[in-house]
């Protein structure tokens, strides 16, 4: 009887810190709607509104630099003209980088 309480219990603590993730990804998923989905497609499909913009889910590594969620709390600029600079809090960032992580296409083996 006492495994199976103890089972109970690390399957409800688990699964808090499932929920957890995912309303994390979540949120950071609705801000990068919310401010990006006009030009970048979002989601793990899709066509982006704009040609020139990058699908979200093919960012890949860059997501792995470790500045990338600093940059987005100082304020990520890029190259190309048309693109506002977009500043998020540290919650915000690491929400966003972590959407952006889970939804990354899978490199086709060559």
């Amino acid at each position: 009887m006492n495994r199976i309480c103890l089972a109970l219990l690390m399957v409800g603590a688990w699964s808090e810190v499932v929920y957890a993730l995912d309303r994390e990804q979540r949120h950071g998923k609705a801000l990068l709607e919310a401010q990006c989905a006009r030009c970048h497609a979002t989601g793990r499909t899709g066509r982006s509104p704009l040609s020139e913009a990058p699908p979200f889910r093919t960012f890949g590594e860059k997501l792995y630099d470790t500045d990338f969620e600093q940059r987005l709390q100082d304020g990520l600029t890029t190259i190309h003209p048309g693109m506002p600079t977009f500043r998020f809090g540290r919650e915000d960032a690491e929400a966003a980088v972590n959407y952006l992580k889970a939804i990354q296409q899978r490199k086709k083996p060559k």
